[in-house]
């Protein structure tokens, strides 16, 4: 299983990174990251992750995450104190943030809006968000990915 969420989280990864347009190419990447699968199994994995496909200004088709097939309209940016959590802690495959009152709300539905794989959802009370990991997901690579987002919704303001 821990295959597969590194495989799920490198298509992701990859896909986000680069234009890609058909599946030969994103195996071929794959496989030079040390995945080796079939062609069956990464059309399964595109399936499970419901990766679209989108056309360019020249018509080109490329591959998309599904929280970009929605609208061209980018959505609004929170605030820059919203991105803000006071903690971050791990038992098992659930986080716990702790935030400021009055915040848990706007930061689970932004770390919603990412869309990551490895994250199954979040649960908000008023200062306090439970987040639910998928099996075999390190406390580390979440707390790298939370770090990198919103320090890349910081830096597009």
């Amino acid at each position: 299983m821990e295959d597969k969420t590194k495989r799920l989280s490198a298509i992701n990864r990859l896909i986000t990174g680069q234009r890609i347009h058909s599946q030969e190419e994103l195996l071929i990447l794959l496989v030079n990251e040390g995945f080796h699968i079939t062609q069956a199994t990464l059309s399964r994995d595109l399936k499970f992750l419901k990766i679209g496909r989108k056309s360019d200004e020249d018509g080109n088709r490329y591959y998309i995450l599904p929280n970009n097939q929605e609208s061209e309209t980018p959505p609004p940016q929170p605030l820059l104190s919203q991105l803000d959590y006071l903690s971050l802690e791990f038992s098992g495959n659930l986080g716990v943030i702790k935030t400021y009152p009055g915040f848990a709300g706007s930061i689970a539905s932004i770390i919603d809006s990412f869309a990551v794989y490895e994250i199954l959802g979040t649960i908000a009370g008023d200062d306090t968000i439970l987040l639910v990991l998928r099996e075999n997901v390190s406390p580390l690579t979440i707390k790298e990915m939370l770090n990198l987002k919103m320090n890349q919704i910081r830096e597009s303001k």
